[in-house]
């Protein structure tokens, strides 16, 4: 029988099935290795209490104090008509505030025995409101006079951890079990290689983890801290390093634009000159097909930073070249605006084989799910036969049916939508792997393409094209000030009477059936407190049409709509014949209409930092200048505000990307292909520590180069095999 790792080891069998079982369904906790990795999120010096004065509301929080009184009380209720009932009253304090614990019923004998004035112990309760002061209802406690031999062990050592804990689930009861299983951390595999931990001064693995739950000192804490967010980046660097020198070895065709082919040609068409930018990155891009091994490249680009106009240049590139592309578009919506922007920029060079189609013309073909069978026939028979040297569609171009002449590129549009199965359905479309190009308008910061896009060279367009106008965008508290939502409304009439248009965003349909029972999402103290659900299109449209909005024509977008509607109203609104369309985050991305010059969302805090730029970038896309205004009824106070205040007060798309990191969990950053909730960055913060991250990737680059099979580093094989589960492997392989 195989003798199962010491940190393989099932918690089941170290610390009995009850305590197992809370931990696994509670904390996604199974094995000894995974406890090991569940690090404090702080900790309590013996010697200072906790800042009482700095609780917050309905969070379960654990904190260290002092009894400075205790009452019982005696009391008539339904259940003790006699005046029986007991209520146990305690104050804690902590030289920075004070806080009431309250104990009921059978429940305060316990406590009334133990909790006597002077008594120090660490209190864990969820923080509420009583009478207008915090308190902590039926508290879990244990007690810090270390008289007995178990106190002594479990609290030994001057700094108390203070572990990210549950209702069920105490962060005592978790400082115990790692008691019980600290001992197999010497059995801990060092993934770091000995050299690059000697040359960094880490100290190694099983010294960290004792360290990050026992310190001795804040000295050890740093130690563990610097050597785990080594782990963390180094093997997820690795993880990535790898990937990008299997793809590297992967054959490819080059593909090099003819001199005087149709790209020349489209250049010559074009009314304006490239940016700086647009310059730099097409030679990048140019450069990459020009090789045999395929292009994996991101193009990051602010909302209207012309990332179209580049793509489209790659492709007509590989056109010249003998090849096909393919542009994917993540809505029909989307893949429909797309071919129309690039069949109007080609002009008669979109009219391969037509009659005043120009003599190097190609043909662009647009393929969705819900086109009519004969025109899906005709375009199908133009990929086949490499009539169609451009294709752009939505995930229908992956199906099996469709097939390529010769597929040279894959551009594809706004990343994040599309899955491993997709990305690698239209590689396998070529007779050797395509080179790929994924734009997004969702700036990233730059730790974060290393860290979610490490398998990608990045490109980034951060300049406007001349003629682009400013967006000036404001905050209107609908609540505290009701008058600046009516002006809200004046100002859209304003845009529509000087002959503008004007998009007004909701965060729901509103022919929602009600949602399914289980689907509740956890809520937060804000949306608690504003019990009302989201503002819908379907009921805002009708009320501004006959409100403040009567006379002008208000129509609506959403994704429900049948296709063929959902582009007739697209193409009525660019051709002007809306006023202001109603509509969800449909329009989010691509939608190009240069004479809309006003947006409203409403209920903006419902909506994420990015999300809000990518919306608001739909308007100023012409030489008038773009107004948005973000409605909301929260507070002024509140977290929700400040984020739609950070979105207002500046347009550069990076510096919202790190705001918004910064609001978020780091677990989000990569994803929810956690198993359960728990992210691989525990200890890694992917803003704070860009250093790290950075110098990792360039070890696991340089590691990977001289073994790309990790022969020499099987601790790190078995981390790498770790991580990359099923579903991070997946995840990885999304970008």
């Amino acid at each position: 029988m195989d003798v199962v790792p010491a940190l393989e080891e099932p918690l089941k069998k170290v610390l009995g099935p009850a305590t197992a079982k809370v931990m696994a369904e509670h904390l996604g906790l199974q094995t000894v290795g995974d406890l090991l990795h569940h690090y404090p999120r702080r900790y309590e010096e013996r010697g200072r209490l906790t800042h009482l004065a700095d609780l917050p509301m309905d969070e379960h929080v654990t904190v260290v104090a002092q009894v400075a009184d205790a009452r019982l009380h005696t009391f008539a209720s339904a259940k003790a008509p006699r005046g029986k009932g007991q209520r146990l009253e305690v104050t804690i304090t902590d030289g920075s505030g004070r806080l009431q614990l309250v104990f009921f019923g059978a429940g305060v004998h316990k406590p009334h025995k133990e909790l006597l004035p002077g008594t120090r112990a660490m209190f864990a309760g969820k923080v509420s409101v009583f009478n207008r002061r915090l308190q902590l209802a039926h508290p879990a406690y244990e007690l810090l006079r270390g008289d007995t031999e178990e106190t002594v062990e479990t609290w030994a050592g001057a700094l108390i951890p203070i572990y990210p804990a549950t209702a069920k689930m105490e962060s005592w009861k978790i400082g115990k079990a790692l008691q019980t299983v600290l001992p197999s951390a010497q059995e801990a595999l060092d993934p770091l290689p000995d050299s690059l931990r000697a040359g960094r001064g880490l100290v190694p693995l099983p010294e960290a983890l004792l360290k990050i739950h026992r310190p001795h000192t804040k000295a050890d804490i740093e130690d563990a801290r610097a050597r785990l967010k080594w782990d963390e980046a180094f093997v997820l660097q690795t993880a990535l390093a790898r990937r990008r020198h299997t793809d590297a070895q992967l054959p490819a065709v080059a593909r090099r634009p003819q001199p005087d082919g149709l790209l020349t040609a489209f250049d010559a068409r074009l009314p304006f000159t490239l940016t700086e930018g647009q310059r730099k990155v097409s030679e990048e891009i140019f450069a990459d097909l020009a090789t045999e091994h395929p292009m994996h490249r991101l193009l990051q680009g602010e909302v209207g930073s012309g990332k179209t106009l580049v793509a489209l240049r790659a492709m007509l590139a590989v056109v010249d070249a003998g090849g096909q592309a393919a542009m994917l578009a993540p809505t029909e919506v989307l893949a429909q605006q797309h071919h129309r922007s690039v069949t109007e920029m080609m002009g008669e060079l979109a009219e391969g084989g037509m009659l005043g189609g120009a003599d190097d013309a190609t043909k662009v073909v647009l393929l969705t799910g819900s086109m009519g069978a004969a025109a899906r026939r005709q375009a199908l028979l133009d990929l086949a036969t490499g009539e169609a040297g451009i294709v752009i569609g939505t995930h229908a171009l992956i199906e099996d049916k469709v097939q390529f002449h010769d597929l040279g590129l894959v551009v594809v549009d706004e990343q994040h939508r599309f899955g491993v199965e997709q990305r690698d359905a239209l590689r396998g479309k070529g007779k050797q792997p395509p080179h790929l190009l994924v734009m997004t308008a969702t700036p990233i910061p730059r730790t974060v393409a290393m860290t979610v896009f490490g398998d990608l060279e990045t490109s980034v367009l951060d300049q406007l094209p001349a003629g682009r106008s400013p967006i000036a965008s404001h905050v209107v508290p609908a609540a505290d000030k009701p008058h600046f939502l009516a002006r809200a409304w004046e100002r859209v009439r304003e845009e529509v009477a000087s002959g503008h248009q004007a998009y007004v965003v909701c965060p729901r349909i509103g022919d929602e059936e009600d949602a399914p029972k289980g689907a509740a999402k956890k809520k937060s103290p804000e949306d608690e407190a504003e019990k009302r659900p989201p503002l819908a299109v379907l009921d805002i449209a009708g009320q501004l049409a006959e409100g403040p909005l009567r006379g002008l024509r208000v129509e609506v977008l959403h994704g429900r709509m049948q296709p063929d509607d959902k582009d007739a109203v697209m193409r009525r609104f660019a051709a002007g014949e809306v006023d202001v369309l109603v509509a969800t985050t449909v329009i989010e991305v691509g939608v190009n209409v240069p004479n809309a010059t006003a947006m409203v969302i409403m209920d903006a805090d419902r909506f994420g930092v990015s999300q809000l730029h990518q919306l608001r970038g739909r308007v100023g896309r012409g030489s008038a200048p773009g107004l948005c205004l973000l409605v909301t009824e929260m507070p002024e106070a509140s977290a929700a505000r400040q984020r739609l205040n950070a979105v207002a007060s500046t347009l550069d798309g990076f510096e919202l990307s790190r705001i918004d990191l910064e609001q978020r969990r780091e677990g989000d950053v990569l994803g929810q292909a956690q198993s359960g909730t728990r992210s691989s960055l525990r200890m890694l913060a992917v803003i704070d520590d860009e250093e790290i991250i950075a110098e990792a990737r360039e070890e696991a680059t340089r590691i990977v180069a001289a073994d790309p099979d990790l022969t020499d580093l099987p601790a790190l094989r078995t981390a790498l095999d770790a991580l990359l589960d099923e579903e991070r492997e997946q995840y990885l392989e999304k970008g």
